[in-house]
């Protein structure tokens, strides 16, 4: 999971070798090497981060000053195989003058060699999909921003793609909308396609992530299941919350291991403990609940969240 491991073998991955991106003298990200598997990636970092770099990379819409870029085996370098595979949802509303939303996806279809029949029938199977069919006849100029979004991410779809690229696409929608558009990216990650997903809800994040990747300054600092790159955080210590009947007890015999750094009661009920080494922290709590006989309810890592690691790795708390 470190960003300088060498990528594998592509198959059906998105690859980064070595790649760099400056516009002029800015960074936009350098030095990235991934290997992304299908499933739901989110990108996360702060902005400037080198979040929306990526994704133009990965989409073809900007190129490398150093380096490749592969997705499911096609070059970045092919725009028009690359357009077959990629979706891309961007976070800008870019929208033509007066264009109903039914005409912004047809026209794309138009554009990009679907025959008239074809480009209907796949309009109107992407805008049934985002619930948008029955307001499609609309301007897009008159749609709210979750329309808006919603009208983004039909056309981001129309073409049935294997890769499907979401800068932030979860803006502006009220809860059942997010819930359903959740339920929507757990089914293609499902089908093995790939989602990469750019967001600041960081409990959504961590909701749906199959895989984080955490950029700072367009460096890849840290990517993979969020609790395996807690658990490299070695240097970190690591909170664990126990709900127990006698708490005050419980911290006593704890912080007689070298181990345990800190303890602090959050109710007569809850004790927040951070520990350097978890693995014999959960070996002797078990031979405290033993000897104790403490009534143990809950045990679980208190950290393991995407905001948590990124202040860990990078020491920085926002994320927007």
């Amino acid at each position: 999971m470190s960003a300088h491991t060498p990528p594998p073998d592509s198959g059906a991955r998105i690859v980064f070798d070595n790649v760099s991106r400056f516009y002029g003298e800015v960074l936009g990200v350098n030095r990235v090497r991934l290997s992304i598997p299908p499933g739901i990636t989110s990108l996360v970092g702060p902005n400037g981060s080198g979040k929306t770099t990526l994704m133009n990379l990965m989409c073809g819409l900007i190129r490398p000053n150093k380096g490749t870029i592969t997705v499911n085996g096609i070059s970045t370098d092919d725009p028009e195989r690359l357009f077959h595979q990629v979706g891309y949802c961007t976070q800008v509303d870019a929208f033509p003058r007066g264009l109903s939303g039914w005409q912004f996806i047809y026209s794309y279809l138009l554009c990009h060699g679907y025959s008239p029949a074809e480009a209907h029938a796949r309009a109107e199977a992407s805008l049934r999909k985002l619930d948008m069919l029955e307001a499609s006849e609309r301007a897009v100029a008159g749609f709210s921003k979750g329309m808006r979004q919603r009208i983004k991410l039909a056309q981001a779809i129309s073409h049935d793609p294997r890769v499907m690229v979401l800068d932030e696409p979860l803006n502006g929608l009220d809860p059942m909308a997010r819930a359903e558009l959740i339920a929507l990216f757990r089914e293609w990650g499902a089908e093995g396609r790939h989602v990469i997903v750019s967001s600041h809800i960081l409990h959504e994040v961590d909701e749906i992530s199959d895989q984080v990747i955490l950029l700072s300054h367009g460096y890849v600092v840290a990517e993979g299941q969020i609790q395996g790159v807690r658990s490299e955080v070695s240097d970190q210590p690591m909170q664990i919350l126990v709900r127990c009947d006698r708490p005050h007890v419980l911290a006593a015999r704890l912080f007689e291991k070298d181990h345990v750094v800190e303890g602090k009661l959050q109710d007569d009920r809850t004790l927040l403990v951070r520990t350097r080494d978890a693995d014999r922290f959960y070996l002797n709590l078990n031979d405290v609940i033993l000897e104790s006989g403490l009534q143990v309810d809950t045990v679980a890592p208190h950290d393991e969240d995407v905001n948590s690691v990124y202040q860990y790795l990078i020491g920085e708390g926002s994320t927007t």
